[in-house]
């Protein structure tokens, strides 16, 4: 039987992506790097498995140290492991005063934990076996660990929270005592020995591999931590016995940096792609031009979609049963109605994504309906159907602590086509909905009304206008020109969005009364209280975006 050592214990992310990678395999655990060294070279475990790479804090240097090290040790493989980080206690109520993981787990949920426990003590661990033994023979009911679900699952602790480190992934090197064959889609990582820095250095090294006509995967150079000499890491492609690699490593050994045995060819491998695909399957409630338009994007991603309505030959019922993504794209006011009526359907380990523009109630009424163990997200998206991509376009996600790998995946595809992702808690979501839509939409329905009540000629309109009072005019015609049923759906949503409408409204009829009154003063002050309020850095920033429109607006106006 093969041995396997790693560091991490039974149950971690590591040890689940050495038990994906060889089931059969006897998995040995280390608490630190020079253990399983000492293990790998004293032939007491045939293969090891180093983490080389993380998506939240970079290459792992200690690895590479290791690496360098090694006498009888070939990089042969990798294994590239989605990440999923949970937060795990005795009970589900006591207030944390510390919180305990090892030292990579904590970096990489830094952001998670100066947000969420930025009073807490933080402990790391080489030992997270010995650690949680420590909490757990006592009781200590004020202590949380971070480690995968299973880990935490299988000491018998309590998950209080999942996904702590969205978009989160290791990359592992398989080492082994034999080199790997060629495969024909091969790539090398080469590491220098700690070198004399001279000017060019690092231009010429890598123009040994471009002249050759050799993609770099990646490179990193830094100093030496002991000597502080420079340093550089290569992973290029093709295996270390195709000639024009050879050629390259010769010329730089020989011509560039001119010290024999300069370079150390850590190994050759299958070529890795850091991109882990857990979703195979989107399922759409709703067949309307928005569903077919994410599903399109998500089908030229890779993905299998299905959209389902009233009049598809597969019922919603039937579709959440194949799929593990469930997309619930309808009319803002039926959202919550849908939802209602299918979330019980949704099993453990899928994903509800809510495509919607209230956050509040909608989510809700998914987090009651679906189990604990079913994924919930909202995506707000604020583009129509007729965007030809999402590049730029703001998109508000509203995660929840069921949110877990699928929803971060989505998440991730979005992030990839280039959206401008803000993550909001439900109440923010809507209350600035009110503000970006609910309030403008009123206003343009509004004004719309107020010129056919006065029977204003609309003709009379843009010679009356400036450039800027323009803006109001050209967003009430885009509302009147498109579909009726959306806009009225957004005046109609719930939540926060409803009390900056009603805001407004007061504080409208409270300026008419002045401006009528004539109180020029107040007015003024009303303006300038307002300015101050808005910042003068708020204020530059829109004027500049003005004067970009006013100048296009002109010249449409004048051709």
């Amino acid at each position: 039987m093969t041995t396997i050592g790693i560091i991490g214990a039974k149950g971690s992310n590591t040890w689940q992506a050495v038990h994906h990678y060889s089931p059969t395999a006897e998995i040995r655990c280390f608490p630190h790097h020079t253990g399983l060294a000492e293990a790998y070279d004293e032939a007491r475990i045939d293969l090891m498995v180093l983490p080389v790479y993380n998506t939240k804090i970079g290459g792992i240097l200690r690895s590479f140290q290791i690496m360098e090290k090694m006498q009888k040790g070939y990089w042969v493989d990798n294994i590239v492991q989605p990440i999923t980080l949970s937060l795990g206690t005795l009970d589900s109520t006591t207030k944390l005063d510390i919180l305990t993981g090892t030292g990579q787990v904590m970096q990489q949920c830094e952001e998670y934990l100066a947000h969420s426990f930025s009073d807490c003590s933080l402990l790391t661990t080489v030992n997270l076996d010995k650690a949680i033994t420590e909490i757990k023979d006592p009781k200590l009911t004020n202590q949380g660990v971070i480690e995968s679900e299973e880990l935490l699952k299988s000491h018998g602790f309590i998950i209080r929270e999942r996904e702590l480190s969205p978009h989160n992934k290791t990359r592992y090197g398989v080492i082994s005592r034999n080199p790997a064959p060629r495969t024909g889609y091969d790539a090398t990582s080469l590491l220098t020995i700690p070198l004399k820095d001279r000017v060019g250095m690092l231009f010429d090294t890598l123009g040994q591999f471009t002249n050759r006509g050799i993609n770099i995967l990646d490179m990193r150079a830094e100093n030496d931590a002991k000597t502080q000499k420079l340093q550089i890491f290569i992973e290029a492609e093709g295996h270390q016995d195709d000639g024009p690699l050879q050629e390259a490593i010769n010329a730089i050994t020989n011509t560039v940096i001119q010290e024999p045995d300069c370079i150390k060819v850590l190994g050759s491998y299958p070529r890795v792609d850091m991109r882990i695909k857990r979703i195979n399957h989107f399922g759409f409630i709703g067949t309307g031009e928005m569903s077919v338009w994410f599903a399109r994007k998500l089908e030229h991603e890779g993905y299998q979609t299905t959209l389902t309505g009233r009049s598809t030959p597969l019922t919603p019922e039937e579709m959440i049963e194949q799929v593990d993504v469930v997309m619930v794209c309808v009319p803002i006011s039926k959202t919550a109605e849908t939802v209602a009526q299918y979330g019980a359907l949704l099993r453990d380990g899928q994903a509800l994504i809510l495509l919607a523009g209230e956050a509040e109630n909608t989510l809700e009424t998914a987090l009651e309906t679906t189990t604990d163990g079913v994924e919930v997200m909202l995506v707000h998206n604020l583009w129509g159907p007729a965007a030809i991509t999402m590049k730029d376009k703001n998109v508000s996600v509203v995660r929840t602590p069921r949110s877990g790998v699928l929803c971060s995946e989505f998440e991730a595809f979005l992030y990839k086509h280039g959206a401008a992702i803000y993550h909001d808690t439900p109440q923010k979501h809507d209350l600035l909905m009110g503000v970006g839509q609910k309030l403008p939409t009123m206003i343009s329905v509004a004004l719309a009304m107020a010129l056919n009540d006065n029977n204003i000629d609309v003709n009379d309109i843009s010679p009356h206008s400036t450039l800027t009072s323009r803006y109001s005019i050209l967003a009430m015609a885009r509302v009147h020109n498109q579909n009726a049923r959306t806009y009225a759906e957004i005046m109609a949503t719930k939540g926060e969005g409803r009390r900056i409408a009603r805001s407004f409204a007061e504080n409208l009829l409270k300026i008419i009364d002045q401006a009528e009154a004539e109180e020029i003063n107040a007015l003024c002050a009303q303006i300038e209280e307002s300015s101050a309020y808005l910042s003068r850095e708020f204020l530059s920033s829109c004027m500049k975006q003005s004067l970009a429109v006013d100048d296009t607006l002109g010249k449409i106006i004048n051709t």
